[in-house]
Parts: structure tokens; C-alpha cells; sequence
């Protein structure tokens, strides 16, 4: 990479640092660019050069932290061998990372709504299920799990971690609706148990 591509790329990770940090903290409607140029120390111009509009900022800044929590969980689920609890650990682990704020604020509160849901849900889509299609396919393949079409399955599994994620992410007291949520979004797996 030149010297060039490094300054962009440093810029980029930096307004991508200080919106995440204000989107996490006031949302998406409290966040002006000018607070994200200021913070960052850089002008206008570098956050447009980058980013459309502020939309499209927080829009990558989603996208990073789906990412992080794709890798979180794929990297932790790793050394599990038992293909059913490799699913059941991944899923636990989702919902715990449903409950750190800046992943409950900008990905289940505000991204729904400022992206759209066709584009929430695929950006939740590219980064989850080829996680949890690997996943099913391991489990069926050791026949911990009954044999059936492995995409309609992820998809709903993923809805089904979705929508326990929303109600975390819009209960009083998500706490308490992540103890909720989590024995029974399990027992859809244990269903699906040879």
C-alpha cells in the first residue's frame, strides 16, 4: 500500500472510530457530521470523501461492528467439538453481544430504522449466516442433527436470533429479557436433535 492509500485508509479508521463511539453514545439523531469531523480532527471534506453522507457512515460503522461480532463468535466457537453445542455456544454468545452497548444501540436500535430493514437484514445475513450455515452443516454432517435443507434452516434460525435480539434491545430491562429470551431460543435447537 502507498503512503497515500495508508493516509486514506487512517482517515477512514478514524472517522469510523469517532462515529461509533457517538452513534453508540447518542444514537443516530443526536450525531451531526460536524460532531464526527471534529472529534476526528479532520474536516468536511476527508468525512465526504469516504462517506456519501452520514447515513453511509453509519451504515459502515454497523457493517464493522457486525463484523467484530462475526469474528468474536467464530473465533471462541472454534475450539468447540460437539457440532450441537458449537451452535448452542454460538448463540449464547450472540445474545451477549446483543447486550454491549454500542452493539445495542447502533445495531439492533438505530440501524433497523436509519438503513431500512431489507438492508439491516442483509447486512445481518452476509456476516451471520454463512457462520451459522457452517454451523448446521457440521451437526447434521455428524448427525447430531436431523438432515434438511441447511439455508431455509439459517435463515430462520437467524430471524429467530434477530427478533430475540430486538425484544433485548427494546425491553425495559434487557437484562432481564436476554434471561428470557436465551432457554428458549435453545429449545428450537434441541427440536432438531436426532
Amino acid at each position: 500500500m502507498s503512503t497515500r492509500e495508508e493516509r486514506a485508509e487512517a482517515t477512514r479508521a478514524q472517522l469510523l472510530a469517532v462515529a461509533r463511539e457517538l452513534f453508540a453514545a447518542r444514537g443516530y439523531a443526536g450525531v451531526g457530521t460536524e460532531d464526527v469531523v471534529r472529534g476526528a480532527g479532520l474536516t468536511r471534506g476527508a468525512l465526504y470523501h469516504h462517506f456519501a453522507d452520514k447515513r453511509e457512515l453509519f451504515a459502515a460503522v454497523h457493517e464493522q461492528l457486525e463484523q467484530e461480532i462475526v469474528a468474536s463468535i467464530g473465533s471462541r466457537i472454534a475450539t468447540v467439538s460437539d457440532p450441537v453445542e458449537l451452535l448452542l455456544t454460538g448463540m449464547t454468545l450472540y445474545l451477549d453481544s446483543c447486550m454491549e452497548p454500542a452493539v445495542l444501540r447502533i445495531t439492533l436500535l438505530d440501524a433497523p430504522t436509519v438503513l431500512g430493514w431489507p438492508r439491516w437484514r442483509e447486512i445481518d445475513a452476509r456476516y451471520g449466516l454463512g457462520l451459522v450455515m457452517m454451523a448446521l452443516t457440521t451437526a447434521m454432517d455428524a448427525g447430531a442433527l436431523r438432515t434438511q435443507p441447511v439455508r431455509p434452516l439459517a435463515h430462520l434460525l437467524l430471524a429467530a436470533l434477530a427478533e430475540a435480539a430486538q425484544l433485548i434491545a427494546h425491553a425495559p430491562d434487557p437484562e432481564a429479557a436476554r434471561a428470557e429470551m436465551e432457554p428458549t431460543l435453545l429449545s428450537i435447537l434441541d427440536g432438531l436433535r436426532t
